[in-house]
This record gives structure tokens, C-alpha cells and sequence, in this order.
């Protein structure tokens, strides 16, 4: 058996009301920040799966997502392959 790595994003759907994106979004103008817009929230979890093969790690973490990571009456996600590198962060401009 191998490990593979995946990510999946979990956003809502378009058209569904998105609270978090608004307030960000309405806050964007006290920071003096122009253009952007459309601003959608989610969520991203990063796992590894023990298969013997890619696609069956990904028929796994395609089942996760659809059946216990998103809601799919309001959500969509996508999975993203991470490949065998770790995906630990180190601290960069985003930190502090």
C-alpha cells in the first residue's frame, strides 16, 4: 500500500447566501482595498489515504467529501491531489 495526499475544498454552492463572503467582502473598503469581489468562504481539509493505487485513494476521499465533508444540498467541493510531499506551512507572508 501506498499514501497518497488530497486536499478537498468545501465552498457553497453558487446562488446559496454565503454571510462570511459578505461581511469580508463589506469590510474590504476600511482596508482601502478596491476591486475585488464575489467573495466565497469555505473550508479545506487536507488528509492522506493508505490505498493501493491513486484511484482508489481518490474513489475514497471522493466518497468522504460527498457523503461526510460537504452538505451537498448547499455545498460543492473539490478534491485537489497534494502528492506525497508533506503540506505542512511553514510560516510565511500570511503568518505573523
Amino acid at each position: 500500500m501506498s499514501s497518497f495526499r488530497f486536499a478537498v475544498n468545501v465552498t457553497p454552492k453558487p446562488g446559496i447566501l454565503d454571510p462570511a463572503g459578505r461581511a469580508v467582502e463589506g469590510s474590504l473598503g476600511h482596508l482601502g482595498i478596491d476591486g475585488v469581489h464575489d467573495v466565497r468562504i469555505g473550508r479545506r481539509v487536507e488528509l492522506t489515504v493508505e490505498a493501493d493505487d491513486e484511484t482508489g485513494a481518490r474513489d475514497v476521499v471522493d466518497r468522504l467529501a460527498g457523503e461526510l465533508l460537504s452538505n451537498p444540498l448547499i455545498e460543492a467541493f473539490a478534491v485537489e491531489p497534494l502528492g506525497a510531499a508533506s503540506s505542512a506551512v511553514s510560516a510565511g507572508a500570511g503568518e505573523r
